[in-house]
């Protein structure tokens, strides 16, 4: 593989790449959550939510605040908000499905 930015954005997106953690990013969006709280919105076990809250933890596309016996997670917004936006800027401008791309996998 290339060195440099190509071999970054490659790590950036394979981290990005999966339905749980896009979903994650999109829930601390709107406001930090526990664990459980993720969990419950996403209707998943919160063993596959801790699972997929570490990428993106050692990533720092999120951050971790203890409170009490609790710890909630945030979004980092500068990063994730920019790309979040820059998503939806594409899809509404260029994309002719209105980003519905059509996926191998399905």
């Amino acid at each position: 593989m290339k060195k440099g930015l190509s071999e970054t954005c490659y790590r950036f997106f394979v981290n990005l790449a999966n339905p749980t953690r896009l979903a994650i990013l999109e829930q601390l969006e709107k406001r930090p959550m526990s664990v459980n709280e993720l969990a419950e919105v996403l209707g998943q076990e919160q063993s596959m939510v801790s699972h997929n809250l570490k990428p993106l933890l050692e990533c720092n596309f999120i951050y971790s605040k203890r409170a009490g016996k609790k710890r909630f997670y945030s979004v980092n917004k500068e990063t994730i908000g920019a790309l979040f936006r820059a998503v939806q800027n594409h899809a509404e401008k260029y994309c002719p499905t209105g980003g519905k791309c059509h996926l191998n996998d399905e």
